[in-house]
């Protein structure tokens, strides 16, 4: 029995688990949620009742970095875990800091008593940072860290990618687009159907 991936198409958590099971050519059945309307299944398979979610023959992972180094434990072709320590520190800043400010900004609404202005500007600093130590990729190669951080960045980036494409980080604008660009991101895009209990089983990669 395959691995049980259950997913949601546009969020950058369970983006950058796909991106990791793509690479990797670890199949699993892969079952799309509608976020407003979880299964019961799911919500029996994931303690936090979030995506993704990898349900294996004897353990659940529920966090979308731990997906990620699953997959590549088992098949990592491209090198992506050889990656300099500082690769996981940034990962970190990215989940953490870079995130909230993300949330903050595109987001504003709910956070009623935050200054959204602000938080872009935390947020460019850290993207600002990233501009100086990218040569094509973070560590002059594609990492665990590419592709953990960059659908955070294309979610930012699509707030208002005007603004962002007139701002001065032209590494990272061209690390961007050459992702958005990308077969891989196009491979892990497709749209499907939201899943119920009973449907055929529908395969990732």
């Amino acid at each position: 029995m395959k691995p049980i991936l259950y997913s949601f198409r546009r969020c950058p958590y369970a983006m950058r688990a796909r991106l990791a099971l793509d690479v990797s050519g670890v199949q699993t059945e892969l079952r799309e949620i509608v976020l407003r309307d979880k299964p019961q299944a799911f919500l029996e398979a994931s303690p936090s009742a979030t995506v993704p979610c990898l349900v294996a023959e004897n353990q659940t992972i529920d966090e979308s970095l731990d997906i990620m180094r699953w997959a590549l434990a088992q098949n990592d072709p491209d090198g992506w875990l050889d990656m300099p320590h500082l690769g996981n520190d940034l990962i970190a800043r990215f989940d953490g800091p870079f995130k909230a400010a993300l949330d903050r900004t595109k987001y504003a609404s709910r956070f009623p008593d935050e200054d959204a202005t602000e938080h872009r500007r935390i947020a460019s600093a850290m993207l600002q940072n990233l501009d100086t130590q990218l040569h094509g990729d973070i560590f002059g190669k594609a990492t665990l860290a590419d592709y953990a951080i960059l659908p955070f960045v294309r979610q930012f980036a699509m707030i208002d990618k005007d603004w962002f494409d007139a701002q001065d980080w032209p590494a990272l604008r061209d690390w961007l687009e050459a992702f958005l660009a990308s077969d891989r991101l196009a491979r892990i895009m497709p749209k499907y159907a939201q899943w119920k209990p009973g449907d055929a089983p529908v395969y990732f990669p």
